[in-house]
């Protein structure tokens, strides 16, 4: 991966993850009443902190290896609020607070994020 092919992939991350959060926040809306206090805000906030990061990872120019530390470990950090969610996703389907067509569509979103990230946490721990 090329310094290039590096900041596309750090770019990328943005509007997938906003169309991500997007859809996750339509079907957080018809969630019970109950739930949507619960384990709706929980997954909301892991969402906006994930978000954050991806914010705070954009800013950081990859001129020092403790630069690229710090990119290792907000992309580990991204990468730690993905698997959250994906847990909670399949609570969220195990009590059938969503359909299995909902959970696919957002599992599919987080693999693709997963896939950036992935690519990225590959390319600064071998090359750091």
């Amino acid at each position: 991966m090329s310094l290039k092919q590096e900041q596309d992939s750090k770019l990328a991350l943005i509007p997938k993850s906003e169309r991500y959060i997007e859809y996750m926040l339509e079907i957080m809306i018809k969630l019970p009443r109950i739930e949507k206090f619960s384990i709706g805000t929980e997954y909301k906030q892991s969402m906006y902190q994930m978000l954050s990061e991806i914010m705070i990872l954009n800013k950081i120019k990859n001129k020092s290896n403790q630069e690229a530390m710090k990119i290792l470990d907000i992309l580990n950090r991204i990468d730690s609020k993905l698997n959250t969610q994906r847990i909670y996703l399949r609570i969220m389907k195990k009590n059938r607070w969503i359909d299995e067509k909902k959970f696919k569509i957002a599992m599919e979103l987080i693999y693709e994020i997963g896939k950036i990230l992935g690519g990225l946490i590959k390319y600064y721990a071998k090359n750091n």
